[in-house]
């Protein structure tokens, strides 16, 4: 039985972030439909490690996330496993939208002359959280964008599915490590729409039990299994790599 620690609301276009303890589970809902949640990972211990994207695809055999899979850190660890996903398809190899990309598409807005109402880009919202913790430009890695399915044609091409969005899908993260969690609601840099989308998601923050020996997430891929043990492995004093 999980048990809520904190609830909010952050508005689209905005950004947070948080550092999550062993075995708290996050639960992201999108509230209206067509939200985009960029994400990045780092353990708060070593902040040099974070988010792989490469592996964590290759590792599970996929190309999109979904229950079942795990996050995994670039040590071969991993930060947090998805255990419930009403979605069904969240995408991990379009990166971030950028300044140029959000002025192209929506025109130029500024603080100064929009307040909260300007137009923020995913990669900037990255750096102002990233600051926060010492960290750059260099320290940005490929991320995840939660409730946003991308496709592939047979040559290659991507496409962005509008028609994917359901209001009220959720996910929830179980976290098998202490996890430094960065986050942003900016548009996906593949989002069609004509007008800046501004999609709220709410955020809930539970304790919740640790991973079983059976777990799903754990068995569903011979290498979870081996970031599991890592983990265990990490936890138990060693810090292996």
């Amino acid at each position: 039985m999980s048990e809520l620690i904190y609830s909010d609301v952050l508005p689209g276009g905005k950004h947070w972030s948080m550092v999550l303890r062993r075995n708290v589970r996050l639960r992201l809902t999108d509230v209206d439909g067509g939200a985009n949640v960029g994400m990045l990972f780092y353990n708060p211990a070593n902040l040099l490690e974070r988010y792989n994207a490469p592996d964590t695809l290759k590792c599970q055999h996929t190309f999109k996330l979904t229950s079942g899979h795990c996050l995994y850190s670039d040590m071969g660890r991993i930060f947090c496993s998805i255990v419930a996903d009403t979605h069904g398809w969240h995408d991990t190899v379009c990166g971030n939208s950028t300044k140029a990309h959000v002025i192209g598409k929506w025109g130029e807005t500024s603080y100064q002359a929009q307040r909260n109402d300007w137009h923020q880009n995913g990669r900037d919202s990255f750096l102002v959280e990233a600051a926060k913790y010492g960290m750059g430009r260099r320290d940005l890695a490929a991320n995840i964008n939660w409730f946003s399915k991308v496709s592939t044609d047979a040559s290659g091409a991507l496409s962005f599915d509008t028609r994917a969005a359901k209001a009220g899908a959720a996910i929830e993260l179980r976290f098998e490590m202490d996890t430094l969690v960065l986050f942003h609601t900016c548009p996906h840099p593949l989002d069609p729409s004509a007008t800046y989308p501004r999609k709220p998601i709410r955020f809930d923050i539970l304790n919740g039990p640790e991973a079983r020996a059976d777990d799903a997430c754990r068995t569903s891929a011979a290498e979870n299994g081996r970031g599991f043990e890592n983990n265990r492995l990490f936890y138990a004093g060693c810090g292996c790599g």
